[in-house]
C-alpha cells in the first residue's frame, strides 16, 4: 500500500463517519418536525470510493411525507 492510499483510506474513514453523522443528525431533526424517511442512509455504493465523500441517499418516501417536507422547508426558506 502507498502512501497516497493509505492517505485516502483515512480520509474515507473520516468522511464515511461524517456522513453517518450528518444521516444521524437529519433523522433527529425530521423527527423534531414529524417526518421519518424510512431510507434515510449513507449511499453504501457511495462508501467504497475513496473520493468524493459518501452521498446521503434519502430515499424514497410516501406522497404526504414528501409534502410535510416541502412544507417544512419552505417555513424555513431564507428568501
Amino acid at each position: 500500500m502507498t502512501a497516497n492510499s493509505a492517505a485516502g483510506n483515512s480520509h474515507s474513514v473520516g468522511c464515511l463517519e461524517e456522513a453517518e453523522e450528518t444521516v444521524e443528525e437529519l433523522r433527529a431533526a425530521l423527527a423534531g418536525t414529524g417526518i421519518s424517511l424510512p431510507s434515510l442512509r449513507v449511499d453504501p455504493v457511495t462508501v467504497v470510493r475513496e473520493a468524493p465523500c459518501p452521498l446521503v441517499e434519502l430515499g424514497g418516501c410516501p406522497v404526504e411525507t414528501a409534502a410535510r417536507l416541502a412544507a417544512v422547508l419552505r417555513g424555513v426558506a431564507k428568501p
